[in-house]
């Protein structure tokens, strides 16, 4: 099946486009009435992931309503640890908790492996839903969690400011930090091949906590493990004169723009950053790697004025070089004004046209 939209996997190629594509984090999400209604509908959010039929249309959503050039499959980044038996749910005001969580070295011995084909079924039917019905109108990205971000949410018990818990065994037990790593790349690499499989036509791993680590400490313990999945990954032929038979890899690091050129040498196609970056520091741009991001998500509270600004701010930043796909700079934020919503894609359709000669 051809895309009618393919703008976000060209970019992601680092060929022209006429426009910068834009996507947004979350951009499924409590913002919209729609939303609120299905969450209501399915009565708690665990149902709501669980339902491909529901996750399908929270994923659709956004794209009724806005002209976006890419669909994100709406999941949760925590099915992994929850596969694995530690009861994932969600406390209203509080976010996510698991039930049993990771304390020790044999509560990560006795972690297994899951197959995704028979645990997170519900992801690969949602993913192959939602492809049948967007009926190539734009791609679909799948994604997963970092192993570093996992396993702060698995030995925490949930979300966390300080991640004590995780850094007294990064620190005093490194070998069973390293041992729940891998097999959270393992199973993170079952999951995307899986989800590839099944329909996703680029991958993006969201390595929300990496920047809470020291230099040495992330590179050993964050982009290490997100190397070896990639690895791992059947993302099909690069050089194929066809975008449709390779899948692009996009990493996300939040905090992580001191490791921009350690994260290129990964291999990864495309490297997400936050609003922290300026995107005109960033080296190896062009035909080399895709760069994702990066607006402020709080800008979005603004008015229009100040909207347009940012937006050419970050557009002259990248300069007049294919493979930017324009993002906030992390997910947005749930009281955000659904037409300042609108008007900020639109102004990223309109400004960026003098960024590009296609």
């Amino acid at each position: 099946m051809t895309i009618i939209n393919d703008r976000y996997l060209r970019a992601l190629h680092c060929l022209p486009v006429d426009y910068t594509p834009i996507w947004m984090m979350r951009q499924a999400g409590r913002y919209l009435p729609e939303y609120r209604q299905l969450r209501a509908l399915a009565g708690n959010f665990m149902t709501l992931c669980q339902t491909p039929e529901l996750a399908c249309e929270a994923t659709l959503q956004p794209l009724r309503r806005f002209d976006l050039d890419a669909a994100i499959i709406f999941s949760d980044i925590l099915t992994i640890p929850d596969a694995m038996g530690l009861g994932l749910y969600f406390e209203s005001g509080e976010g996510p908790k698991f039930e049993r969580k990771i304390t020790n070295l044999n509560d990560i011995k006795s972690l297994p492996i899951p197959d995704p084909v028979e645990s997170l079924s519900y992801v690969m039917d949602a993913i192959s839903l939602t492809r049948k019905e967007l009926a190539g109108r734009v791609p679909l990205i799948g994604f997963s969690g970092s192993p570093w971000t996992l396993a702060t949410y698995m030995i925490e018990g949930g979300s966390s400011k300080t991640f004590t818990k995780i850094k007294k065994m990064l620190y005093s037990d490194p070998a069973a930090l390293h041992m729940l790593l891998d097999k959270l790349a393992k199973t993170i690499a079952l999951y995307l091949n899986a989800q590839i499989a099944a329909g996703a036509q680029s991958i993006m791993i969201f390595d929300t906590w990496g920047g809470v680590l020291s230099h040495q400490a992330y590179k050993e313990f964050s982009l290490y493990y997100m190397q070896q999945i990639l690895s791992m990954l059947h993302q099909g032929d690069k050089n194929s004169d066809n975008i449709l038979d390779y899948i692009p890899v996009t990493l996300f690091t939040k905090g992580g723009g001191l490791w921009l050129e350690e994260i290129k040498q990964t291999g990864c196609d495309a490297i997400g950053v936050d609003w922290t970056v300026n995107l005109s520091k960033i080296t190896g741009r062009g035909k080399q790697i895709a760069v994702q991001g990066n607006l402020d998500p709080s800008i979005l509270y603004a008015d229009k004025q100040v909207i347009d600004k940012n937006v050419l701010q970050v557009l002259d930043e990248f300069g007049s070089h294919n493979g930017h796909i324009f993002n906030l700079g992390h997910g947005i934020d749930q009281n955000t004004p659904i037409e300042n919503v609108q008007y900020f894609i639109d102004s990223v359709h309109q400004q960026s046209k003098r960024f590009h000669y296609a």
